[in-house]
């Protein structure tokens, strides 16, 4: 019997490391599609995902079937998220004596009326899990806190293609980037992701009013704050411009076309950054990231103030706003971190994550 990984969907910057593990270690990836809230709109073609996989995955149709899991597999791997579908997971594989590995993303307890309701099972999960995958060092402290230790909590660092984000992008695709999007020839910053309050979306937009240099804010992505985004872009040749969704090979142009990336994330009761892979995006192309203390990858100590980038209080424009301004001007400060950076992301790679997991997978009993 196989190891089985459930998930939700199959987002490409995991599909190296589903690879690696069904290699390596015989892991099937079983995909519920859930987690709608999270998930862009354009992006939940599960179907498509699974038709392309190339490893062995499949559809799970919900808790019933991850109850029934441990009949099939030997071992399972399951995240922190999906509502029922972890705790029935570790239900299934714990009543009948399998190994089960949470793999871990939180570094602070989600607070909403469910979360509370769901809190002591979930407590029973992190305490009684055959092993843990952590997130970062960050998550690791958060786990290690709830069990009490920490010698069977494994760090798989987060990981995209270096292969895609590191490649050497020409000048020429840089200047058709800007002529396709209209962004003309003065400095651009960039923001990559949702359009949400939890990305602190209105401190950065607060920020760039207040900006007193001259310079372009691009942000690609979707979300209920797009309408504040075009709103803030005052016209074509505005300050602020919103571009859509790109796909993934697409982005390395628009991060050698930026001088730097931002992630202003700030906490809320249902989330705190688990880790923010746009940090990793931005320094394999050399760009550093200023980020707020509020993202995992800060935490995680991938982005540390004043070496790969600049690291912010969370909810302040103010300091944001500084910080940015900071970038733009100071040419060395940016050459100098976005080297750093660059150097700093080379460890955080697919091999890396999957020796993590294979290290839980022993420590759990899972495999020898």
């Amino acid at each position: 019997m196989a190891i089985a990984l459930v998930t939700n969907y199959l987002t490409g910057y995991r599909v190296p490391l589903y690879e690696r593990l069904a290699e390596r270690y015989g892991v099937e990836v079983l995909c519920y599609g859930g987690g709608k809230r999270y998930v862009p709109s354009w992006f939940a073609d599960l179907d498509a995902q699974l038709k392309a996989a190339p490893f062995p995955a499949a559809r799970i149709s919900g808790p019933v079937e991850a109850l029934a899991l441990a009949r099939r597999y030997e071992a399972a791997i399951a995240p922190f998220a999906g509502g029922a579908m972890l705790p029935a997971t570790y239900a299934g594989m714990h009543g009948a004596r399998h190994p089960f590995v949470l793999w871990a993303s939180v570094w602070e307890r989600p607070r909403s009326p469910a979360h509370d309701l769901a809190h002591p099972a979930i407590r029973r999960i992190y305490r009684h899990s055959d092993a843990v995958i952590a997130y970062g060092e960050h998550v690791k402290r958060f786990v290690a806190s709830i069990r009490g230790r920490d010698d069977d909590v494994f760090v798989a660092p987060q990981a995209v293609e270096p292969e895609l984000f590191g490649r050497a992008v020409a000048d020429s695709e840089v200047s058709e980037f800007r002529a396709a999007s209209g962004l003309g020839d003065g400095p651009l910053v960039l923001y990559v992701g949702r359009l949400a309050l939890e990305k602190g979306i209105p401190e950065l937009l607060a920020a760039w009013r207040a900006l007193r240099v001259k310079a372009t804010l691009v942000a690609i992505g979707e979300g209920p704050l797009s309408g504040a985004v075009v709103a803030a872009g005052g016209g074509a040749d505005g300050p602020v411009r919103l571009l859509s969704p790109r796909p993934r090979p697409e982005l390395p142009v628009a991060y050698a076309a930026a001088s730097f990336t931002v992630l202003p994330s700030v906490p809320t009761a249902r989330f705190k950054e688990p880790w923010g892979l746009v940090c990793n995006e931005s320094m394999h192309q050399g760009r550093p990231v200023i980020a707020s203390d509020a993202v995992g990858a800060v935490a995680g100590g991938l982005v540390r103030d004043g070496d790969t980038g600049l690291v912010v209080p969370a909810g302040d424009p103010v300091a944001l706003r500084g910080a940015i301004e900071r970038l733009l001007t100071d040419r060395a400060l940016r050459t100098r971190l976005g080297a750093a950076a660059r150097d700093a992301v080379r460890p955080f790679n697919y091999d890396a994550m999957a020796d993590a997991f294979g290290q839980a997978l022993r420590a759990a009993g899972a495999i020898d």
